[in-house]
């Protein structure tokens, strides 16, 4: 245990790990204010003067507008929405919301707008997937909103899962445990969860440099030479190194998850937290999660993939005597993930970044992108969700490359 303090002290007092760990605090309530700022909305005053709001009065204005919709999301309240929405594009004479005269979506539809923002999805061709105009679509058939959005995850996986049944079965069965009907509180956005996964990337960027010298800053000094010709200079010191490296980064993790997590709800609202995840991306999304879940389940992916970095980076820092170079490869797996994604056909590169250690925290391949889409890993008859493989690669990469780095370190020789 004296070990283990020594060691976390040494590190810590090194002056980049300070100023990378305070750069990362110090982000969290940035990031956490930064999509409030992104909010918008106008309306034009008794006087006739159109007044712009933004950030958190707009955010306000937006909560008070769609008060009267808050709470349950029940067929009747779409159903009436949706015979709104038609009414105002009939009484100016449009085909969509887009050709509407200048103010008015926000004073005649935006009070309703969350109601109907999944009813094209859910009424989608079965055949061919492409979604009807609003004016299309009869009000009498969302009497049976829930039952068609059932349907409608069973046409999805036929297009997106044409030659994997049994990927078509664990969506529906997926979709079948989330709950009904949803729930809708005004006044959160998706940037939030964005802002989430970024910071989340930038702290394991900052840990991956705070990790990479861990072993190799001893084999460039020569103090290695010297840690080994004491009587727990190996295997034990090794352990020390690898378990002081996953503590300051987890911590320093989940401080910064912590925070992001309060200030941001404060800004929006705790209430926004009930809302229900089909309600802000697709409306047949397969997660039983509300936001405040959907939150958590982010953070704690992020710090299983942070610690799968972790014990990589180590890893790295066990082999290679510059750090320089260590730290250019640690970080190049950190964008790995991206790479993939961009540059492999897609159904070649899932299964390449989904078991990268960065996956869930880079941005495109993030574990909340995942949440969101509908993709599989198809082996024979057995299908397993994307974000299933993920934490379950995160979950073995962490020991093997924690055991990896400890048994480098022990048999590495400077030549």
């Amino acid at each position: 245990m004296r070990l283990l303090r020594v060691e976390l002290k040494r590190i810590l007092k090194t002056r980049l790990t300070l100023i990378l760990l305070t750069a990362a605090l110090m982000l969290s309530f940035v990031m956490a204010w930064l999509p409030t700022t992104f909010s918008y909305n106008s309306y034009t005053d008794t006087t006739g003067k159109t007044v712009e709001l933004k950030g958190l009065q707009s955010i306000a204005y937006e909560k008070e507008l769609q008060a009267d919709i808050a709470g349950t999301v029940t067929p009747e309240k779409v159903r009436q929405a949706l015979e709104n929405y038609q009414a105002c594009l009939n009484k100016y004479g449009v085909e969509s919301s887009y050709d509407l005269p200048d103010g008015v979506y926000g004073a005649e539809i935006l009070p309703y707008a969350p109601l109907v923002h999944g009813i094209r999805e859910a009424f989608a061709n079965p055949n061919t997937g492409i979604a009807p105009g609003i004016r299309d679509i009869n009000p009498e058939k969302v009497d049976d909103y829930y039952d068609v959005c059932g349907e409608r995850i069973t046409s999805l996986m036929k297009q997106e899962q044409k030659y994997h049944p049994a990927a078509q079965q664990m969506a529906i069965r997926l979709y079948n445990q989330v709950e009904k009907p949803y729930l809708f509180f005004p006044g959160y956005s998706t940037n939030a969860m964005d802002y989430q996964i970024l910071l989340a990337l930038l702290v394991v960027l900052f840990c991956a440099v705070i990790a990479a010298p861990v072993f190799t800053s001893d084999y460039q000094t020569g103090a290695d030479d010297i840690f080994r010709c004491t009587k727990y200079g190996k295997t034990k010191f090794a352990v020390v190194k690898v378990l002081s490296a996953f503590l300051i980064c987890g911590t320093a993790y989940c401080l910064c998850a912590a925070i992001y997590i309060l200030v941001s709800n404060s800004l929006w609202g705790w209430e926004c937290t009930k809302t229900s995840m089909q309600m802000l991306y697709s409306i047949i999304n397969l997660p039983n999660m509300d936001i405040g879940q959907l939150q958590v389940f982010v953070a704690v992916s992020g710090l299983l993939s942070l610690l799968s970095v972790t014990g990589l980076t180590v890893f790295l820092s066990s082999r290679f005597k510059n750090i320089a170079a260590c730290l250019s490869t640690a970080l190049l797996f950190c964008i790995l993930p991206v790479i993939v994604y961009m540059s492999l056909p897609e159904e070649i590169g899932i299964w390449i970044y989904s078991i990268l250690p960065a996956s869930a925290v880079s941005l495109q391949t993030s574990i909340l992108y995942a949440a969101a889409d509908f993709d599989f890993w198809n082996i024979g008859n057995i299908a397993i969700w994307l974000p299933h493989v993920m934490l379950g690669a995160y979950v073995v990469e962490i020991p093997v490359f924690a055991g990896l780095a400890v048994w480098s370190y022990t048999r590495y020789r400077i030549r």
